[in-house]
């Protein structure tokens, strides 16, 4: 169990210092832990999620507008998607929900996006002459640089969501094999021994 918590420390250290906007936490049974943002009137946003490990990899997510309104909702989620235009400036509040498991610990991740990132080239449009071949290179690089980052993070969602799954199928099986070998000598010296019982002459008291 302690290298499954060193590994998603190192994994949260990595996304915490790299993606801005990225996190992987743990969600202890019948708890729920929520998170604020502040967003301006008529910013686009997009919160995803996915439950890396425990239970059925299942968890609830509730996202609520400054003055209450109930933007999303859904429970016993493994992953999805949700993108939303903020009709008022104000903190929105999302909150994910383990209330309903009494023993599994959750292992939860969540990228939250505000708004349009920022271009790689300022003052881009402080000219109105047509970007030079070097600026519409770099431009593009860029642009492939992040999805080639979004697609090693949800690599290494995966991978250490199929580790676990891997490494628990594993221990399962050990202890299975374990009973089924314990429960085979049982049954082997019992049949010695009644087999013995057969033979053993029984001499009679006079």
């Amino acid at each position: 169990m302690e290298q499954y918590l060193q590994l998603f420390c190192i994994l949260a250290l990595f996304i915490a210092t790299s993606l801005a906007g990225e996190l992987t936490f743990e969600l202890p049974d019948n708890e729920k832990q929520c998170f604020f943002e502040k967003i301006e009137k008529g910013t686009e946003s997009t919160l995803e999620f996915q439950v890396i490990t425990g239970g059925h990899y299942d968890v609830d997510m509730e996202l609520t507008a400054p003055n209450g309104q109930i933007l999303y909702k859904d429970v016993k989620k493994q992953y999805d998607s949700f993108t939303w235009t903020a009709t008022e400036t104000g903190v929105h509040k999302f909150c994910f929900s383990n209330e309903f498991s009494t023993f599994s610990h959750k292992v939860v991740y969540f990228d939250f996006q505000v708004g349009d990132e920022e271009p790689i080239l300022k003052n881009i449009d402080a000219h109105a002459t047509a970007m030079t071949m070097l600026e519409s290179t770099a431009v593009s690089i860029h642009e492939q640089l992040n999805e080639v980052l979004d697609y090693q993070t949800h690599h290494r969602l995966r991978e250490s969501q199929g580790r676990v799954f891997a490494e628990d199928l594993n221990e399962r099986v050990f202890y299975w094999s374990l009973g089924q070998t314990v429960l085979i000598l049982i049954i082997g010296v019992g049949q010695v021994l009644v087999l013995r019982s057969f033979f053993t002459e029984k001499r009679q008291k006079i």
